[in-house]
């Protein structure tokens, strides 16, 4: 599932085949957000949250469940990662510019939504998730059309890098510790 191009495709026409209402965008947004924010990568209960938000409270069918569960697999490897390897789950690059700019803000969106669900205390974060996260905030509410130019698609790759390298610090400051506390109390008894 190294291709999540390919899977975004796949996945958000799943969602859409099951009324759910959301993309794959949204969807990993959310689940990199909940992992950043602090939650258990073993952790279970964010299934029963992802219904909640995206197909009203009703559970989700079962192979939209195997695909998001798929996508989480990769998305927590990918995180704890020494090499910094998170991709974000966008349209392709062949894809108009539009798509991929309203992906990115997607993402950004469900990012902060899940972040949120298990974040409240932003002390413990450095002065650079602060930043990352107000900036975050900003990019969410982006809804202006970009020119299809050189220009536009370097400015919007130089924002998903942003956004993947934030992602990241988050996930390194307040997630990673929830990982590394879980194991060393494992290894206490």
């Amino acid at each position: 599932m190294n291709n999540l191009n390919q899977v975004f495709d796949e996945l958000t026409a799943l969602l859409e085949q099951n009324g759910v209402a959301s993309d794959a965008a949204e969807i990993q947004g959310i689940l990199t957000g909940m992992l950043a924010g602090g939650m258990a990568t073993d952790s279970k209960e964010w299934m029963a949250a992802l219904a909640d938000f995206t197909n009203q409270g009703e559970p989700l069918p079962g192979e939209v469940k195997i695909a998001i569960q798929a996508l989480y697999d990769t998305t927590c490897q990918q995180l704890q990662a020494a090499d910094f390897l998170l991709n974000l789950c966008l349209p392709d690059d062949a894809a108009p510019i539009n798509d991929r700019g309203q992906g990115l803000v997607n993402w950004v969106q469900g990012f902060m939504l899940g972040f949120g669900l298990h974040q409240a205390d932003l002390s413990r974060c450095s002065d650079d998730a602060k930043e990352a996260l107000e900036d975050f905030a900003e990019i969410a509410r982006m809804d202006e059309e970009m020119p299809d130019n050189e220009d536009s698609e370097q400015a919007l790759f130089e924002v998903m890098e942003y956004v993947r390298m934030s992602a990241m610090l988050c996930f390194n400051e307040m997630g990673n510790a929830t990982v590394q506390a879980n194991k060393s109390n494992k290894t206490l008894h």
